[in-house]
């Protein structure tokens, strides 16, 4: 979440931990890549966020440039964001090229979650947004930079697009939390909130959308219905439900295509 109202929704269905993501870069701002966000715009959303939420965890992107230089300069960003926004911890991408700006942020007290796999920050090395750790010494280095993580103190590790039995290989080998995305089954799911509705650029392939041809819609009941879909009340799943579908296709009519979340 990047926002105080999006953050309110989040936190009152029960999601477990808030991510302030540099891809308010990407869904916000309209960039191509999470690079050009910056320090205090981070601090920014934040602060929106943290005032939203009442009992998750909010964990705060550390973005771009602010901690890659140095260990010094690692540890003055990680210390701007707790102080001005009041979060609760930093999220930083990279393994044991960063060991030393970790290990001075954590000496600070600062919780830091680790992030390895598809670093977008590192895009421009990449070149591609596809899956990781395919070839066998990527994926030896990611397993052990996770374990390094852990070793170091990271309360949590987030592995984005990698191969799925490899998110299994290094859930089962730590004991701290392993959050997937687009990653196969892990401890918890990282999902932006953006990629979920309906919207004009293609949404990430992990997003499990099935594009149907005018369904009939079952809308919570606090929720109007669009003037040319039907609601059926009987059909009503739970409205506090928010990142499961809030609706169940009845029958296809003529009103259009449309995408709706694939009920897991």
């Amino acid at each position: 979440s990047y926002d105080f109202t999006m953050a309110s929704l989040v936190d009152r269905a029960g999601v477990d931990i808030i991510l302030v993501g540099d891809s308010a870069s990407n869904v916000v701002a309209g960039n191509v890549t999470t690079l050009p966000i910056t320090l205090d715009q981070m601090i920014y959303h934040a602060k929106s966020v943290i005032k939203a939420a009442k009992r998750a965890l909010v964990v705060v992107d550390m973005p771009f440039g602010s901690y890659q230089g140095n260990p010094m300069e690692a540890l003055a960003s990680a210390i701007r964001i707790m102080k001005e926004s009041h979060a609760e911890a930093v999220k930083i991408e990279g393994g044991s090229e960063i060991r030393e700006s970790i290990e001075r942020i954590l000496s600070a007290g600062i919780p830091v979650m680790g992030h390895l796999g598809l670093t977008p920050q590192s895009i421009n090395k990449f070149g591609t947004y596809t899956v990781r750790a395919r070839e066998e010494a990527e994926a030896a280095k990611l397993i052990e930079d996770a374990r390094m993580l852990q070793e170091i103190g990271c309360f949590a590790i987030v592995i984005e697009k990698v191969p799925a039995e490899l998110t299994a290989k290094v859930a089962a080998e730590l004991t701290i939390p392993v959050i997937g995305i687009g990653a196969g089954p892990a401890d918890g799911q990282v999902l932006v909130m953006h990629d979920m509705p309906p919207t004009s650029p293609p949404p990430p392939s992990h997003i499990n959308l099935l594009w149907l041809t005018a369904p009939t819609l079952a809308c919570p009941p606090t929720l109007a219905c669009p003037p040319t879909l039907a609601c059926r009340p009987d059909a009503c799943l739970p409205p506090r439900r928010l990142l499961a579908p809030v609706c169940r296709v009845e029958q296809a009519s003529a009103c259009g295509p449309r995408r709706i979340l694939k009920k897991s």
